[in-house]
């Protein structure tokens, strides 16, 4: 899998998010059933069999549609900011379909640069998962197509844990003594691999505790990260930051590659990880010695919130061929291609049911599948979460709490101010 786009765009530490332009392209008015649509695709470290699934659709699509070409453009997930502002602006330039992270849907969307889509004559569209369907949303409004999803889950040692006799833990309760006593009888080890700017990995813990990151009341904003649920998530997350478990010196610095990286090498017990982290780990120290299983939640059994990562497509606002656009769209992230695209990359689709035959065909994606099917949860849909993502907030947040720098009420208290300060610009 590669690991360059995922971590930029399905982890979406966007730093880089896409800056919202003062106005983008009007509707073109012009829907022409001929010629060129133009396709702007994320680049992979490996394109080829990403290429070979697009090829394709492409061959499909020429082939029902005469007069019709398509030119796919691939384009650097680190300069696509800037490609998009300057898409926005000018419309001759502009693609007319897109794949785009779901983190940068709001900012894009401020910024007029893509059209609402109506998927309601598109029959696959009933067996997209909603809450996925969800982050192809602002305001209620679809403008996008979910083409592929990540989600993480626990990896934990199979060796480890079955020399030492212990079983995986089924709360978020039991993560933290069960890690401190691996530790504690193999020195050696870090009991969970967890990390001081892993966002994805402790966001869990505070939406199983009732917390969130901000609430919405008629689309205006406010922090939430200070609530008194918030807090229990963020305090439960840090105790896993301790020299008894994930020492500060060693973690607090982490994001979520550095985290699995530390898996990887052999040198924890557990660590939060995505689908997308697998051929990492087969490729490591670790192959063949590790298992995964969905992050419990607070209840005994139950599984705890993860964030919906993901790209999806859609259909840029100024496009002259809105229909064969959104057709092209529809048939690249149909069920079909979504099935192709596994195989050839390893994308968790995004429809119920092929979910559950890739699952059925590959038992590792199971505890991901659940996760899914057990609700998934995501950030604040503004284009003020982009300068909250730049400012790394919530991370600085985690750093302080770790580190000892700031109690979690103190450090609570200055994120949530800063969070609203952003929202109310």
């Amino acid at each position: 899998m590669r690991l360059k786009t995922l971590v930029a765009v399905l982890g979406v530490g966007a730093v880089v998010a896409c800056a919202p332009v003062q106005s983008g392209p009007k509707n073109s008015g012009t829907d022409e059933q001929t010629g060129q649509v133009r396709v702007w695709l994320f680049d992979e470290v490996n394109r080829g069999p990403k290429e070979a699934v697009v090829k394709e659709a492409i061959s499909e699509f020429q082939g029902k549609h005469s007069g019709v070409t398509v030119d796919v453009q691939y384009i650097q997930v680190s300069s696509r900011a800037e490609r998009f502002k300057a898409a926005f602006s000018d419309p001759k330039s502009a693609p007319d379909v897109a794949e785009f992270g779901n983190t940068d849907l709001a900012g894009y969307v401020s910024a007029g640069g893509f059209s609402e889509l109506d998927l309601s004559g598109w029959t696959e569209s009933k067996d997209l998962v909603p809450t996925i369907l969800d982050t192809a949303k602002v305001d209620g409004k679809t403008y996008g197509v979910p083409w592929f999803v990540g989600v993480r889950a626990l990896y934990y040692r199979t060796d480890v844990f079955s020399e030492l006799g212990l079983k995986p833990p089924t709360s978020l309760d039991e993560i933290a003594p069960l890690a401190r006593e691996i530790r504690q009888r193999k020195p050696e080890l870090i009991g969970i691999s967890a990390g001081g700017k892993y966002l994805f990995a402790a966001l869990p813990f505070i939406w199983a505790n009732g917390g969130d990151l901000a609430k919405s009341d008629g689309g205006k904003f406010t922090a939430a990260i200070d609530s008194p649920q918030a807090r229990a998530g963020v305090a439960k997350y840090a105790e896993l930051i301790k020299d008894d478990i994930c020492p500060p010196a060693a973690c607090a610095g982490n994001g979520g590659d550095a985290s699995v990286e530390a898996f990887r090498a052999g040198k924890a017990a557990m660590t939060i990880g995505g689908d997308f982290n697998r051929k990492s780990v087969d490729a490591s120290s670790a192959a063949g010695k590790y298992a995964v299983v969905p992050l419990p939640g607070k209840d005994k059994g139950s599984v705890a919130p993860a964030f919906a990562g993901g790209n999806l497509l859609g259909v840029l606002k100024g496009t002259q061929r809105k229909t064969l656009a959104t057709e092209f769209t529809q048939l690249l992230a149909s069920k079909k291609y979504q099935q192709k695209m596994y195989a050839a990359m390893g994308n968790l689709p995004t429809f119920s049911d092929v979910q559950k035959q890739v699952a059925d065909s590959d038992k590792f994606l199971e505890p991901f599948t659940k996760t899914l099917q057990s609700g998934t949860k995501f950030v604040p849909v503004t284009p003020a979460w982009a300068k909250i993502e730049a400012q790394a907030v919530v991370p600085t947040m985690l750093q302080e709490v770790v580190t000892g720098a700031k109690n979690v009420d103190t450090a609570t208290a200055d994120a949530a101010k800063t969070m609203n300060a952003a929202f109310t610009s």
